[in-house]
């Protein structure tokens, strides 16, 4: 995508800024482009889910975010404070801000610690309340995730998966953050403590008016959690719309045969469409998924298509997406 790619704008919202704004954002490793050049916004308290298949760049794209893996190219910018080549001291203020929710939450607590603890780990590090104060603090986390306080007495081992990740939860709330960085948050539990953790992720974003950049894989996810859907394939964004419209009438090749291999029922997984596979090499020139496109033309293997809006609020990285409709 093109260094000045047009992002969608937010004044429908009615935020004059966005709290989250990426353009052109690049992650190589080596000579493999993760993510080559991506941009979108997102404003204060918004959804927006990242979807695509296992090596697209989702997870990658939120760690760069969280400062977790270096940059090569771009700006990420949140209220307008630089989030690309910030040192420790701008991190750690940034970090009250932003936090990243893991998805296996047994490797993201350290089994050393109790669970209250875990959960005033960032009000130590931050110098937030002390004592009684932090206890205090502690307990209500905990009750706001729906868990007992008395559970802050346990180690990790001795609850359930549902019960560690509303501490994961517990944990990146205690600072009050704006956004949370919520990756694949739910696919490792079980389905019944699924619905439970996904109403307690509106509850709170309904409280505490949270932003959250999703990634997800299971459709149902997607539509009870994001206003917005922004579909990556190669490291690219090729097609962002409102959720509803976006499964009713994608506008990109890759978003049909996305969705049109996924299974019918209420929480499926996105599959791996088409041939190849996630560790293919995009062509070096044209589209990058022309090799698996059945609408492919002459004008894909030439140019590139932009990432570019088609109709309000939606966009497409297609030259045929017109057509689509």
């Amino acid at each position: 995508m093109a260094e000045g790619a047009p992002r969608l704008d937010l004044r429908a919202t009615g935020e004059h800024a966005p709290l989250l704004d990426v353009r052109a954002l690049r992650v190589d490793y080596g000579a493999v482009r993760a993510l080559a050049g991506v941009s979108f916004a997102l404003a204060r308290g918004e959804s927006l889910a990242l979807v695509g298949e296992s090596g697209s760049g989702k997870s990658t794209l939120a760690r760069a975010l969280a400062g977790l893996v270096r940059t090569s190219g771009g700006t990420a910018t949140l209220d307008g404070v630089e989030l690309t080549g910030l040192g420790r001291r701008g991190w750690r203020s940034v970090r009250r801000r932003m936090q990243l929710v893991f998805q296996d939450p047994s490797a993201s607590l350290d089994p050393r610690l109790r669970a209250g603890a875990i959960v005033a780990e960032p009000l130590a590090v931050h110098g937030v309340a002390a004592g009684a104060a932090r206890a205090a603090r502690v307990a209500a986390l905990l009750a706001q995730v729906g868990l007992d306080p008395l559970l802050a007495a346990r180690y990790p081992h001795q609850l359930s998966g549902g019960q560690r990740q509303r501490i994961g939860l517990a944990r990146a709330l205690a600072l009050e953050p704006e956004l949370l960085l919520l990756d694949e948050p739910v696919s490792s539990l079980d389905v019944s403590v699924q619905a439970q953790i996904l109403n307690l992720l509106l509850a709170l974003r309904a409280e505490r008016r949270l932003a959250y950049l999703l990634i997800a894989h299971q459709l149902g996810v997607v539509r009870q959690l994001a206003e917005r859907v922004a579909v990556l394939f190669a490291g690219r964004i090729v097609e962002e719309a409102p959720t509803g419209a976006l499964f009713d009438a994608p506008r990109h090749p890759y978003t049909r045969a996305l969705l049109a291999a996924a299974p019918r029922a209420v929480v499926g997984h996105l599959p791996d469409p088409g041939r190849g596979g996630p560790g293919e090499s995009p062509p070096a020139t044209g589209c990058s998924f022309r090799n698996r496109c059945p609408l492919a033309v002459a004008r894909c293997a030439a140019l590139e298509p932009p990432l570019r809006e088609i109709a309000p609020g939606r966009r497409s990285a297609c030259h045929r997406a017109e057509e689509l409709a």
